[in-house]
């Protein structure tokens, strides 16, 4: 008696399940703001120096890497967004939406890191900027380019996808409209084989009998 009334006295002591929620949101809002402080400190900079890297201080490969970054990581990661909402419906849908955003977010990610340089406002952001003006020449601006040219790439391919599906959806509807008349037209010719028959006071001929002997 004297140990269940302790075990419950303890559970009483105990925190209540909404100061642990409030502890653990705060706890994790901490290390995502310290997360971002340390990458903000050290992302831009080793991005420059990536892209230098590939660029080798040449304008024509800065203006290329720029557009091939901007390109693919702006196009596929929309494609998949749209794939995650298309598998909503599957059995296993949801681990597929959760792997799909995660890897659209994992190939967008040299397009966010090209931003955190030109956007961002600290020493290391500034520091990557002189880094990519020195040594990639011309790959921020191949990038916004590249960016737009992928979202028209993907706004093309989901107008081609939409019309394919219309005109597959119109060609089945097609069929079965002359299916239904042609089951229409069969109908009325053994309607009107039966009613000559009826006419001339004799049931209508079967095909399935042979010639009668007279």
């Amino acid at each position: 008696m004297s140990d269940a009334r302790t075990s419950s006295e303890i559970e009483r002591a105990g925190m209540k399940p909404w100061l642990k929620k409030t502890i653990a949101v705060v706890v994790t809002l901490l290390v995502l703001v310290i997360t971002y402080f340390v990458l903000a400190a050290f992302l831009p900079r080793w991005w420059a120096q990536r892209i230098a890297g590939l660029a080798e201080g040449g304008f024509s490969r800065g203006i290329l890497w720029g557009l091939l970054f901007g390109i693919l990581c702006t196009a596929i990661p929309l494609v998949l967004l749209v794939w995650v909402w298309q598998v909503r419906g599957w059995k296993f849908g949801r681990g597929v939406q959760i792997a799909l955003t995660v890897v659209a977010l994992v190939v967008a990610i040299p397009n966010l890191m090209t931003l955190s340089v030109v956007l961002g406002g600290g020493n290391a952001a500034h520091a990557g900027e002189r880094i990519m003006d020195v040594d990639a020449p011309g790959f921020r601006g191949a990038s916004l380019v590249g960016a737009i040219i992928g979202v028209l790439v993907f706004a093309l391919l989901v107008v081609a996808v939409v019309r394919y599906r219309k005109r597959g959806k119109d060609l089945r509807a097609a069929r079965a409209d002359l299916e239904r008349k042609a089951a229409d037209a069969d109908g009325h010719g053994t309607d009107r084989a039966g009613g000559a028959g009826a006419a001339e006071g004799r049931p209508p001929e079967d095909s399935s009998r042979g010639p009668v002997d007279r």
